[in-house]
């Protein structure tokens, strides 16, 4: 009996590994492997629209399950399509692996039609990747890139002719155990001293949080009652810090609110834990400690006192022993009387009679989409002002979860990081909070979504403009030119595909709107016509920004937090002692 193919015993091993199905488009050099997944029990192939969709889809799969998720494109023009996923995956740290198709293997080398270099082409995008060439190859090169990807929570390539994959391969595949999950890193002693010398040595601290405490919630909660720290958060840690946190200040950056950049900047010490914040100039490039599984973040955006390799639980864990309880509660009161205030301040610009304001504030749509989506809805958002709806609206609760491209930036993500969602937790309402900017860029994901029947309901925020390019424009002093374009009906086009679709211009109808796509079943497409001059400026800003304000904007909404963090901030200011 003839052996399998090594596209087969691929197949057949990434199903053993856990994966469920393969996102691509299906191509010549693909067929191997396409054929091996029809043929094998329990893993399926889903069509995409545009591989770079697919890569998108299997992201949010391995950020929803934190297991192993993959994607495919043939030769060529298939699997470069895999890039701006590919990127999104691996700077989010999503365990993701990409088989990259690739021209005969006679053919490499000669300029062949559609003939690319994957080897090269995925290098910066991946932590490890390879081409196979040879079928006894094949087995322990994909366990290597499973493992790398796993391990190193980012994405793994294969690179494989589609000859080779054809080939018969070298024998059954020898068992052999494998890890499906990465440790945590403990951080040596001697750091973790340094860090409570640091922090008993201050008088007043400040707890800034990011992705990295993503199971730490309960330890920088612990951390911060005992030196009676303001806490902070990056975006990318909002979902895993801002709920049930009485020391909850706000978001520091681009898209932040409250009082996050006072308390950053205003504390005797600043402790990151767990974020590679980009935004240098956010932070203050003083007494600064961090706290980080990867030492390659430590120090590179702001000098340090303390630097800490370690995972953010266990440092913490080891850390509290060592550290002498705070009483003094004036530092920690200050802010958050600061960051109630800060809220309060801006919640009638979009609070008041805003059912009678057109166009909709998005702010008012982004407002009550949190107050009637589930309780462990899965929000998946495109980049630009979408992001800053959701990260100011939004209100996590610990089982809720917000994905978004929010390292690497690309256009596009919502709907095509909801079909991966989706298909990974099909008992969960997943919501894609998508701009007409996103949305027209990978509009073909609309039929992936109504191809597989999946109930992903989409809230358009349709401003016929690219509000976040409009308002770096207006931060420079350059009066915005080419950032807002002709209105278009996109419920019209999700009718044509035959999804349900509700247009919305009246403020009026938004909540009862929103009530009734959420509630529908399968998929919906509800577009609400929002305000193009909603924009938002971050929570501190230069002069310089101010005259460019003030030389290109005619008209300006300030954005801020309101709904349930208000409730929030009240709530905390409620616990501050009254003198």
């Amino acid at each position: 009996m003839a052996n399998p193919t090594i596209a087969a015993q691929l197949v057949s091993m990434l199903r053993d590994a856990g994966v469920e199905r393969i996102y691509g488009v299906v191509g010549d050099s693909l067929n191997p492997i396409v054929d091996a997944v029809g043929h094998t029990a329990d893993i399926e192939w889903v069509h995409v629209s545009n591989e770079e969709g697919g890569a998108f889809a299997a992201a949010a799969e391995a950020q929803v399950t934190d297991r192993l998720a993959v994607c495919a494109g043939s030769c060529g023009p298939g699997n470069t399509h895999l890039l701006q996923g590919l990127y999104d995956a691996h700077r989010s740290g999503a365990p993701v692996l990409a088989i990259a198709s690739q021209v005969q293997s006679r053919e490499i080398g000669t300029a062949f039609f559609q003939e690319t270099h994957p080897e090269r082409s995925f290098q910066e995008c991946s932590y490890w990747c390879e081409q196979i060439g040879s079928p006894t190859q094949m087995p322990h090169t994909l366990r290597v890139a499973i493992q790398t990807a796993i391990g190193k929570r980012g994405v793994s390539v294969v690179v494989l002719p589609g000859d080779v994959a054809a080939m018969e391969s070298g024998g059954p595949t020898v068992p052999s155990a494998m890890v499906t999950a990465p440790s945590r890193v403990c951080p040596p002693a001697e750091q973790v001293q340094a860090l409570a010398d640091a922090i008993n040595a201050a008088g007043t601290v400040t707890l800034f949080c990011g992705a990295g405490c993503r199971d730490a919630h309960d330890e920088v909660m612990e951390l911060a009652g005992r030196v009676l720290a303001p806490v902070g958060h990056a975006l990318g840690g909002k979902e895993w810090i801002q709920y049930d946190n009485p020391y909850d200040v706000g978001m520091n950056g681009l898209l932040g609110y409250g009082a996050a950049h006072k308390a950053t900047h205003e504390a005797d010490l600043l402790v990151l834990l767990g974020t590679d914040f980009p935004y240098a100039n956010f932070l203050p490039q003083r007494r600064t400690a961090q706290v980080d599984a990867d030492p390659g973040h430590l120090g590179r955006r702001t000098p340090l006192e303390v630097a800490v390799h370690g995972d953010v639980g266990e440092t913490i864990r080891a850390l509290l022993p060592l550290l002498r309880p705070t009483t003094d509660r004036r530092f920690l009161d200050a802010m958050l009387r600061a960051h109630a205030a800060a809220l309060e301040k801006v919640v009638s610009a979009y609070t008041r009679r805003v059912e009678k304001m057109r166009p909709i504030h998005p702010e008012y749509v982004a407002a009550q989409l949190d107050e009637l989506a589930a309780e462990d809805a899965v929000f998946t958002v495109d980049t630009g002002m979408c992001n800053v709806w959701a990260a100011r609206y939004l209100t996590p609760n610990g089982r809720r979860r917000v994905i978004g491209s929010f390292r690497h930036g690309s256009m596009a993500n919502a709907l095509p990081h909801a079909v991966g969602a989706q298909l990974a937790a099909p008992g969960r309402q997943v919501v894609s909070m998508s701009g007409d900017g996103g949305l027209a860029m990978l509009l073909g994901e609309l039929i992936t979504v109504r191809l597989h029947r999946l109930p992903v309901k989409i809230a358009l925020f349709n401003n016929a403009s690219l509000g976040m390019v409009k308002l770096e424009m207006m931060v420079d002093g350059i009066p915005d030119f080419e950032t807002d374009h002709e209105p278009t009906d996109f419920s019209a086009i999700a009718t044509a595909v035959d999804i349900p679709s509700l247009r919305v211009e009246d403020p009026a109808a938004v909540r009862d709107t929103l009530a009734d796509g959420l509630s529908r079943p399968g998929p919906v497409l509800m577009e609400f016509v929002t305000d193009a001059n909603a924009l938002s400026i971050p929570p501190a800003i230069t002069g310089e920004q101010i005259k460019g304000f003030a030389t290109s904007a005619s008209k300006m909404v300030l954005g801020g937090g309101v709904g349930k963090m208000i409730d929030l901030a009240r709530a905390n200011l409620r616990n501050i002692p009254r003198p």
